[in-house]
C-alpha cells in the first residue's frame, strides 16, 4: 500500500482553491487540456485503490463528478471513496463513498489499497504530520498568487524526496516524487 497524494499547485507552492481563487481559477484558466482527463497518470491506481478526501472537496466533486459519463468520469465514480470527516452523515450523492471509520491516520494504516489523497489540504496536511506520504505527483501552474494555503507548509520537517519523471501537460508540469526509502517502506 503507498499513499499519493495529488494536487494542483502554483510556482509559489500555493494549493488552495484551483478552481475558485480570488484570482479567477488559476488551474482552470489554463484550459481543459491541462485539467481534464487522468492528468496525474494515476491509470490502474483507480481500478485498485481508494480515493481519499476531506468533506468540502468530498461535497464539491459530489456535485459534479456523477453527472459526467466520459471514460475518466465512470473510473472517478467506481473508484471507492473514504471522505475524513466527523459531520457528513449522507454520502448517497456520489456512488462508492463512505466516511472514514475511525480517526484518519489509523484508517490509513489499516487500507490495504494504494490510497490517493485529493485536494483536502487538511487531510494531507495530516498525513504529513503523520510521516504516511510514499509520492506526490504535482501539477504544477505558471502561476504565482502570493496568498493561500501552501502544500507544504511553514511546519513541515525536512523530507527527501528524489524526482521519478516531469513531463508537460498543457501549460501545467507534471512531476512525480517519491520518498527515497520508498522502496524500503513498501517492504515492510
Amino acid at each position: 500500500m503507498s499513499v499519493i497524494v495529488i494536487s494542483f499547485v502554483t510556482l509559489d507552492g500555493i494549493a488552495s482553491d484551483p478552481g475558485s481563487a480570488p484570482s479567477g481559477g488559476w488551474a482552470f484558466r489554463h484550459g481543459p487540456e491541462t485539467v481534464a482527463g487522468d492528468k496525474f497518470r494515476l491509470g490502474s491506481t483507480l481500478d485498485d485503490g481508494v480515493l481519499l478526501l476531506g468533506r468540502k472537496t468530498w461535497q464539491l466533486f459530489a456535485g459534479l463528478w456523477p453527472h459526467r459519463d466520459d471514460e475518466f468520469s465512470q473510473r472517478m465514480n467506481a473508484v471507492p471513496k473514504l471522505v475524513a470527516s466527523s459531520t457528513l452523515a449522507d454520502t448517497s450523492a456520489w456512488p462508492n463513498s463512505a466516511v472514514l471509520d475511525g480517526g484518519l491516520i489509523d484508517a490509513v494504516k489499516r487500507e490495504q489499497r494504494d490510497v490517493v489523497a485529493t485536494g483536502s489540504l487538511s487531510v494531507v496536511h495530516t498525513l504529513m504530520a503523520a510521516d504516511l506520504i510514499d509520492e506526490y505527483r504535482l501539477l504544477t501552474f505558471p502561476t504565482i498568487l502570493g496568498t493561500g494555503t501552501r502544500l507544504f507548509p511553514g511546519s513541515t520537517g525536512p523530507t527527501h524526496l528524489e524526482c521519478v519523471s516531469a513531463e508537460r501537460v498543457g501549460a501545467a508540469t507534471l512531476t512525480r516524487y517519491v520518498r527515497e526509502n520508498s522502496v524500503e517502506r513498501s517492504g515492510q
